[in-house]
């Protein structure tokens, strides 16, 4: 049976007012039938490769939380709309080289890929010199894929106490972005398992093909870019 609210809002068009309210109706639908409530998910509006004039609709019909996935191109087009909105807040999705680290700590006010022992030295380093970290999250490589990045599921125990005893860095929670070609619900069950034998109260998993999967498994944050944009070129 179809819901009745997404039958009702996919009236709307296809606008960016209009498939973000389709893709909030279908938060909270997912959220409604996991037993939970719809604002305990933030919705990270997917804002990569897409320029200014493309995100400020957006922004227009009352978005406030963007992802981006590289500094510099963060770095292109952020500081103008923060400036020109105040209350965005702007997540970094995308893996961090440390090189870069200062000029992210200037932009992004969530960080979602602390992936490696030298990104939080670093970390620490920049608290030292007086700098505001961000919220942290773990980013995990459930499918233990040697291309991509994050913390091995065997080894995310040790890293969160070394993050939170060696270091004192504040760890809110956990990340994943599943293969593409495994079910995406038992790495989202890994994931929730694994922050709670962490005593960890976010998840940032679910993209615009599963976040309603992510959601029934405990996501707190999913990262949805085409369905609100459309196909990048």
């Amino acid at each position: 049976m179809v819901d009745k609210s997404l039958q009702q809002h996919a009236a709307t068009g296809d606008t960016p007012a209009g498939r973000l309210e389709a893709i909030q109706a279908r938060i909270a639908a997912a959220a409604r039938a996991a037993g939970r409530a719809p604002g305990d998910v933030t919705l990270v509006a997917v804002s990569k490769t897409f320029d200014a004039e493309a995100i400020a609709p957006l922004i227009a019909a009352g978005q406030r939380v963007f992802g981006e996935n590289r500094v510099q191109e963060a770095a292109a087009k952020w500081p103008a709309l923060k400036s020109a909105t105040p209350g965005l807040e702007l997540h970094l999705i995308g893996p961090l080289q440390t090189n870069k680290l200062k000029e992210a700590l200037a932009l992004f006010d969530v960080f979602h890929t602390l992936d490696r022992e030298r990104l939080a030295e670093a970390l620490v380093g920049e608290r030292d010199k007086g700098a505001v970290l961000p919220r942290l999250f773990v980013q995990v490589n459930t499918g233990e894929e040697p291309q991509k990045a994050g913390i091995l599921p065997g080894e995310i125990d040790d890293f969160i106490a070394r993050c939170r005893d060696v270091h004192r860095l504040d760890i809110e929670g956990l990340m994943c972005i599943p293969p593409v070609d495994e079910e995406p619900a038992l790495h989202f069950a890994l994931l929730d398992k694994l922050a709670r034998r962490n005593s960890l109260k976010q998840l940032s998993m679910g993209m615009s093909a599963d976040f309603e999967t992510a959601i029934a498994f405990g996501a707190t944050h999913v990262r949805v870019g085409s369905a609100l944009f459309g196909s990048r070129g």
